[in-house]
């Protein structure tokens, strides 16, 4: 289905299930909403999952860029009000959880939980900032291959290659399926991002963080501090994961999922 997000653009949703409590379910960059299919399925037997393609991405419409955190995350709030969703638990992953924070942050009321699935709360440093726009420089001189030839090796763990050419070959052909223009939007987005350390010390309900032990992009002591940062977090560790454990150990990111919606809120423990 379509909806209008923020300033008017037409933004693509997947909506699964009919459980009384919804999930929003955010991919990363340079993917499609493809990456939580597994997921997407286990969380739909017991809950409403919606799963909206981010600007430019697939079937989603596409706006001048830079794609600000903050344009996504109001892009996030306008499909839930086109829902009739007032209230959500929030996953995102890698990029979708800078989405993910940057929601938080402007919709604090409207965040039943929130996952955070190898992210980050820090900002670019001043030398990530530049590789990113370089990158989105050449993506928009021109639409090569460059975009699966620079993440499809970061994002994979080294065993998951070497054991699964399968996800591999799934993987490649996400990357290639991104729109580069838009690919580079969302890179010069994530470039200009805010840090959100100010804000997890503020978010009372219940967060989760997965990481993926073999991941080259986010380290596991990242991941540690990511989730002592929050005062009601959890750690989930996908032992043989790099960069994409909802493809790389699908039952165990699904299992810390289900786990994490199953979580009371301090409302609901405290029978409010």
């Amino acid at each position: 289905m379509q909806v209008l997000g923020d300033g008017g653009i037409s933004i693509d949703v997947r909506v699964d299930g009919a459980g009384a409590q919804s999930v929003v379910l955010l991919a990363g960059f340079p993917l499609t909403r493809e990456i939580w299919d597994a997921t997407a399925q286990s969380l739909a037997r017991t809950h409403r999952v919606i799963r909206p393609e981010l600007r430019a991405i697939g079937a989603s419409g596409s706006s001048d860029g830079p794609y600000l955190m903050e344009s996504l995350a109001a892009d996030v709030a306008a499909t839930l009000d086109a829902l009739g969703v007032e209230r959500a638990s929030i996953a995102g992953h890698s990029l979708g959880g800078y989405v993910a924070l940057a929601f938080a942050r402007m919709y604090t009321e409207r965040v039943e939980r929130l996952a955070l699935v190898c992210s980050r709360l820090g900002a670019d440093s001043a030398e990530q900032a530049m590789k990113r726009n370089a990158l989105a420089d050449g993506l928009e001189r021109d639409a090569d291959d460059t975009l699966a030839q620079t993440y499809v090796p970061l994002l994979l763990a080294e065993s998951t290659k070497r054991e699964h050419p399968e996800i591999v070959d799934r993987v490649t052909q996400i990357v290639r399926s991104v729109n580069p223009l838009g690919a580079a939007a969302l890179l010069r987005g994530m470039a200009l991002r805010s840090a959100s350390d100010d804000i997890a010390p503020e978010l009372a309900m219940p967060v989760l963080v997965v990481a993926g032990a073999r991941d080259a992009v986010l380290s596991l002591e990242e991941a540690r501090r990511v989730t002592a940062a929050f005062p009601n977090a959890a750690l989930a560790v996908a032992e043989r994961s790099g960069h994409l454990p909802m493809l790389e150990e699908p039952a165990a990111t699904e299992a810390a999922l289900c786990e994490w919606m199953g979580r009371m809120t301090p409302a609901s423990a405290s029978g409010s």
